[in-house]
């Protein structure tokens, strides 16, 4: 069986393996190695999450607020918010037209109104003053004397249907005078008699949908109550919104208020998930009116104050709409809002009734706080500070994915070793820093073998000395350490495949040895701000970090001493090198000091060779005098004079300085071939690419005294 594998170019729906703990690691390396701070390292890979080789493997920080930002701009480039005033104005003008229809319509049904009734000559005035004077009777004849049944029935009929007239006319004039505004017409209609049941019950519904739109901006699951409350639940709520502001009075006089006492008495108002606390309370309601209040700033000024008005006037009698401003002003005191509020410049088209737009205003203030607490985050916050139940709701699983995999990432780490929780900060361990040693050698090895290995020069070999991996023909007095698989295989080739194999003496092959010095090394690292300024000083740190690795592996009998300077110089402890950093407060690059300090810890070796391993950028521009150091630029000639009698006394020592630069200017030529004319070091110039591959190659090929063979 053979398996098949297709390959396809990346799109970001193909499953990539998990992160591995060596992966991270290589991950934060460069800005470890540039910083000197793991804090930092982390909170960066955080940010950026993981692309190794271009791949996006796994979102950062930075990807999810990109994501919160463009759903924001997608809802103000979607929705029209003056369309939740238009829709108010557009269910008031149903309503008064629903009106109109009935009023018209029951006009219609009564027939023309009769003309009022000529008066002839003679007869008796309309006020039934008797025409012949006062008191003088009029007779109207016999037969009108005795009006029967039906003549006083059909006069009441036409008085009702006068009357009715009248009151149909009059409801008519009350609709013509109704305000423009629309705050104006619901305030008017409110005590308003509506003869059409269909116009009364829209315009009972609008009134409705106000009222739990003006309780939602302060009581999340009461709104939904507010609609089958009778007048005595009401009352309750009234009651309720008295005794909360009485609670948040007493706080704000540094008093305790009695909280499962409130709760026990009106905690079924709350719904099925009620506040657990004064302080949850208090932010829920403030959350909740803050939705509120973006609405209104949202809104052009004319159509604010009407909606403000339109809500005030639904709510109830003065009492209650005093109570609700009481607790607006309440709740800003002890939570203000200036966090919480935002105007929205929406710029859409897709209309929007006032639910919707209050449910809005909860998906953008959700929004919004989600970005601020990612942002929080990439300073230094928890990942727990961020609500993942929000994130999921407004941006979906994988986004809440991808924040449980960046919440996995130091859990990987410190699993694996790498790191570890020393107080409130991460630091590396031991077996961490040996891993970033061992990538950054790997790393100068893989440039090495993509630039041919063998154009650097290979060591000779001879007879004594420690054994290598090469095997070469027996000569006498040669250490017998045979090879054998290269012996035998001789033998076949001179005498064929056969059985038993007979050996010669020419057959026999021993592995070659050589010697290897024991080598006490200090490596002068530049601490100076230029090394970061030029972009070197981390192509530096990690030729240490490799340098350190190489030997403690393959050269363990070898020491390794650093040093680091810049206007003074120091030790640097081996589990300090990755935490170290360049010097941005001073000026100065001391190597007067760092070669003083390098000579105290080779003067304990005694035996094997010595040497100073120097990387720069410049030339010294300070020395050390009674303890300080004195900076000049361009160097003095005293730092120069103070620096080369170090050099000299180096030399007297046998100790070597091979030293690698970095630039090539005039005042750094001269004084490295004035250093290298005393020491019989080598110089060497190269970039900081380049850099580890000459320091290591040279460490390496120079560590090791061949012999030839006799």
């Amino acid at each position: 069986m053979t398996e098949r594998v297709l390959y396809s170019q990346w799109d970001g729906t193909q499953e990539a393996p998990a992160l591995s703990a060596d992966e991270l690691l290589d991950g934060l390396t460069d800005d470890l190695m540039n910083f000197g701070d793991l804090q930092h390292a982390l909170r960066n890979m955080l940010q950026r999450g993981m692309r190794p080789d271009g791949q996006p493997r796994l979102d950062g920080l930075r990807d999810i607020l990109q994501q919160l930002r463009q759903q924001r701009r997608d809802a103000l480039e979607r929705f029209n918010l003056q369309s939740v005033f238009d829709d108010l104005q557009s269910q008031l003008d149903e309503v008064t037209d629903l009106e109109r229809g009935a009023l018209e319509s029951r006009l219609d049904e009564l027939g023309p109104a009769p003309e009022p009734p000529t008066q002839e000559p003679g007869a008796a005035p309309q006020d039934g003053t008797p025409q012949g004077g006062k008191g003088e009777a009029v007779d109207e004849g016999a037969g009108d004397a005795d009006p029967t049944a039906d003549s006083n029935q059909g006069d009441s009929t036409q008085e009702f249907g006068e009357m009715l007239r009248k009151i149909v006319e009059r409801k008519q004039e009350t609709l013509d005078r109704l305000p423009e505004d629309a705050a104006g017409q619901m305030r008017a209609l409110q005590s308003y008699e509506f003869m059409d049941p269909e116009a009364q019950r829209k315009f009972q519904e609008l009134l409705e949908s106000l009222k739990q739109a003006m309780v939602e901006s302060f009581f999340k699951d009461l709104s939904q109550q507010i609609k089958d409350m009778s007048s005595e639940d009401l009352s309750r709520v009234e009651e309720m919104v008295q005794d909360l502001n009485e609670m948040l009075r007493q706080r704000m006089a540094g008093e305790e208020p009695d909280f499962e006492a409130f709760m026990e008495k009106y905690g079924d108002l709350f719904g099925d998930d009620p506040p657990q606390s004064l302080d949850a309370l208090i932010e829920g309601m403030q959350q909740r009116a803050a939705q509120m209040q973006n609405l209104m700033d949202s809104l052009p000024g004319d159509m604010q104050s009407q909606l403000q008005e339109m809500l005030s006037e639904t709510i109830g009698g003065s009492a209650f709409e005093a109570d609700l401003a009481d607790l607006a002003g309440n709740l800003e005191q002890l939570y203000p809002m200036r966090d919480l509020r935002n105007q929205y410049p929406f710029r859409g088209d897709e209309d929007l009734d006032l639910q919707g737009a209050m449910t809005l205003m909860d998906e953008m203030q959700g929004l919004d706080e989600l970005e601020r607490q990612v942002e929080r985050t990439q300073y230094g916050g928890d990942l727990d500070d961020i609500d993942a139940d929000r994130l999921d709701e407004l941006l979906g699983e994988e986004a809440r994915q991808t924040l449980d995999q960046l919440k996995s990432l130091l859990e990987i780490l410190e699993k694996a070793g790498y790191i570890r929780k020393r107080g409130n900060n991460w630091e590396l361990t031991p077996r961490g820093t040996r891993r970033i040693g061992q990538t950054a050698l790997a790393e100068v090895y893989d440039n090495l073998k993509k630039e041919s290995f063998g154009n650097h020069p290979l060591v000779e070999y001879g007879r004594y000395g420690e054994r290598s991996d090469v095997s070469k023909r027996y000569e006498f007095g040669d250490p017998f350490h045979i090879h054998l698989e290269s012996t035998v295989m001789n033998s076949i080739f001179r005498e064929g495949p056969k059985l038993p194999v007979q050996l010669a003496p020419d057959d026999f092959e021993v592995y070659r040895s050589e010697v290897l010095t024991q080598t006490a090394t200090v490596l002068m690292l530049d601490l100076s701000w230029s090394m970061a300024l030029r972009g070197s000083f981390q192509s530096a740190k990690k030729v240490a970090l490799a340098l350190n690795n190489l030997i403690r592996t393959l050269y363990p009998r070898d020491s390794l001493y650093l040093v680091g300077f810049s206007a003074y110089a120091r030790e640097l402890k081996q589990e300090q090198l990755p935490y170290v950093r360049w010097d941005e407060t001073v000026l100065g690059t001391n190597m007067h000091h760092a070669l003083m300090i390098a000579q105290t810890m080779l003067a304990k070796h005694k035996v094997g060779s010595r040497q100073i391993i120097m990387i720069s950028d410049g030339e010294p521009t300070a020395h050390l005098e009674r303890g300080r150091s004195y900076f000049a630029y361009p160097p003095s000639p005293i730092t120069i004079r103070e620096t080369l009698k170090e050099v000299k006394r180096c030399t007297k020592k046998d100790i070597v300085i091979n030293t690698f630069m970095l630039d090539r200017n005039h005042y750094l030529k001269e004084f490295v071939n004035r250093m290298a004319k005393i020491n019989k070091g080598r110089v060497f110039y190269t970039t900081p690419d380049k850099l580890g591959e000459y320091v290591l190659v040279d460490f390496v090929s120079n560590r090791r005294r061949t012999l030839r063979g006799a």
